[in-house]
């Protein structure tokens, strides 16, 4: 299974909202590929729940995980955290968390 199946899993079409709103944006193509990624491993690390019903807090409790217990690089960590800002801003047209979770 690849791992961006998990967005369809947890909302059927999501994949093409995540990329309608990358052609939107004018990012490339590797841009679409991380962003899918991080935002793929937040949907599994949150057990497929639906985006929507994820709050604030979700969000950074995902950051906090890739820090603390991955401990993913910086580099990394900020991927993730412009990935998830992306899509709750441009995609899902809700805030994201607070961009300061991720140099924590």
């Amino acid at each position: 299974m690849d791992i961006t199946e998990a967005l369809e899993q947890s909302r059927p079409g999501m994949i093409g909202q995540v990329q309608a709103a990358i052609r939107k944006r004018e990012l490339n193509q590797r841009a679409e590929q991380t962003y899918l990624h991080w935002i793929s491993r937040f949907v599994l690390f949150h057990d497929l729940k639906d985006p929507d019903n994820l709050a604030e807090e979700d969000q950074k409790l995902f950051l906090t995980y890739l820090s603390d217990k991955i401990r993913v690089s910086r580099a990394r960590l900020n991927q993730a955290s412009q990935a998830l800002s992306f899509f709750y801003e441009d995609v899902l047209g809700r805030p994201a968390a607070a961009s300061d979770s991720a140099a924590a």
